[in-house]
């Protein structure tokens, strides 16, 4: 029972921290929030535990525990995902009080049933001494088996339930685990609660989820995320990476221009020497819809698409069309892929940036020293910075850090929530992304995207500190922007 309840209660914490993620992000903030939540459930169960045994001391009563651990541990995942929603609605609409309530009630419902599994350990203790003497060997015995089933959950949970099975059958397989343990006290009468907790096991994982008009047509929960794709009426189809909080591909048939920022993509780089790049490098590629519309408009550019989960590849080829006459894939981190690559670019992307989780390594003056060394001479960065509406303090942050490595920093505010940032190798201005629009060689469908950016762009904003590897907060730049932004929609 000590073993079993050790590994469910590690366990409930790396699935509860990978609930959560797809919510609010994965960043140190969200870690210690979940590390925090665990630590103060154990120990109110430890001293709740403790009352509990001496009033009922027997292994029927321990057992009992453990099967409302194991009903309560199954819930999670069901009920946290109202919770869950409401919270990222509020978000979306600037209602801090409702994003923080929610946000508690998830801790909370996450606590409660590792409070239950906390009270097993006294409990155990409390029968397992049957005198002084042997107190603190017993006791010694039962921490240390408590441990090593810790230990367990720990990998089963991070290297084996939650990529084979999903977050929430991993939370569904530990709670089978704890009522099984429970039977040999309790008789075969109990058998059926275990049976009952088995069946969710089968129940399909986006049953809990929906679409509104659009079809799913394909979902995954992939080793870093949950992933699906939309298909409207009309053929469209988008990639939404968790909850959907955000488009990250977009495919639409027999079209190549999206009217959003990828198009951008597209004719920034005549900025630097007007005309497209002999090479592009796209960090955070995604389901291609960058590497797709170059391929058509560009068919003798080189593109290397680097996307860390290789899902999201497979499913750009099968569903986005990602196809290009010069398209290498490639499956690796944006960082470790630049530092390992042996040539350069005329183009390089950043779209890797996700809110609310930024990797905070991709937001570094080393960062981009790198990218601007794995640059041709002329080659130009582009920046793609995700932030909630009327919140300029990451784009700042991000200007005053790319302006260590690149003489020229540019802003094109494309959307009311994405701001691409341009860094220039060499020079670049909106005068010669005009003259290289205006080229009779230039496709004649992109000129108006080209000539709407070259209206936009404009100096880099001024004021933010520059990042670096040793310290680079930027999930309190994060927190903070939304926090303020909320004040300000809520007065």
């Amino acid at each position: 029972m000590v073993a079993v309840v050790g590994a469910a209660s590690l366990g409930a914490e790396i699935a509860a921290a990978r609930l959560l993620a797809p919510w609010f992000g994965a960043s140190t903030i969200v870690w210690a929030n979940t590390i925090a939540t665990v630590l103060l459930a154990l120990s109110a169960g430890y001293w709740y535990g403790g009352r509990l045994a001496d009033r009922d001391p027997t292994v029927h009563g321990l057992a009992r525990l453990l099967v409302l651990a194991a009903g309560l541990l199954a819930a999670v995942p069901f009920v946290a995902g109202p919770f869950l929603r409401v919270s990222v609605q509020a978000l979306d609409q600037v209602q801090a009080g409702a994003f923080v309530g929610s946000l508690i009630a998830v801790l909370v419902l996450i606590a409660v049933p590792v409070l239950v599994l906390g009270a097993a350990a006294p409990y155990a203790i409390r029968l397992s001494v049957n005198s002084v003497d042997e107190a603190g060997r017993v006791s010694g015995r039962l921490y240390a088996i408590s441990t090593l089933g810790s230990l367990a959950g720990v990998f089963l949970s991070a290297l084996l339930f939650i990529p084979l099975l999903g977050t929430r059958r991993t939370f569904i397989f530990f709670a089978v685990a704890l009522a099984c343990a429970a039977l040999p006290a309790l008789g075969r009468r109990w058998l059926l609660a275990p049976a009952a907790l088995a069946v969710l096991l089968v129940v399909p994982m986006g049953a809990v989820k929906t679409a509104g008009a659009a079809r799913v047509v394909w979902e995954q929960e992939t080793e870093y995320q949950y992933a699906r794709v939309l298909q409207a009426p009309d053929g469209e189809r988008t990639l939404e990476l968790n909850e959907g909080q955000a488009i990250h591909s977009v495919y639409r048939p027999g079209t190549w221009l999206t009217g959003n920022y990828w198009d951008e993509a597209l004719v920034l780089p005549l900025a630097a020497r007007r005309r497209p790049p002999r090479s592009i490098a796209i960090l955070g590629n995604a389901a291609g819809t960058v590497a797709r519309a170059y391929g058509h408009f560009f068919p003798s550019t080189r593109i290397d698409g680097v996307e860390i989960d290789s899902q999201l590849t497979d499913v750009g080829r099968r569903l986005f069309d990602l196809r290009a006459p010069h398209l290498a894939l490639h499956t690796a981190d944006a960082r470790p892929f630049l530092r390992q690559a042996h040539r350069r670019w005329d183009a390089i992307l950043v779209d890797a940036y996700r809110q609310p989780y930024i990797p905070f390594y991709l937001t570094t003056r080393e960062f981009f020293a790198l990218v601007r060394d794995h640059l041709n001479p002329g080659g130009v960065v582009m920046v793609n910075v995700g932030h909630p509406v009327a919140s300029d303090t990451l784009e700042k942050v991000l200007t005053a850090t790319m302006r260590t490595a690149f003489g020229t920093v540019l802003r094109d505010p494309a959307e009311e929530v994405n701001t691409q940032l341009v860094g220039f190798a060499g020079h670049g201005s909106a005068a010669v992304l005009r003259s290289g629009a205006a080229s009779r060689t230039f496709p004649a469908t992109l000129r108006r995207t080209a000539d709407a950016a070259a209206a936009r762009l404009a100096p880099g904003l001024g004021g933010g500190p520059v990042y670096t590897d040793d310290r680079a907060p930027v999930e309190w730049l994060i927190d903070g922007s939304i926090l303020k932004v909320a004040a300000q929609g809520q007065r």
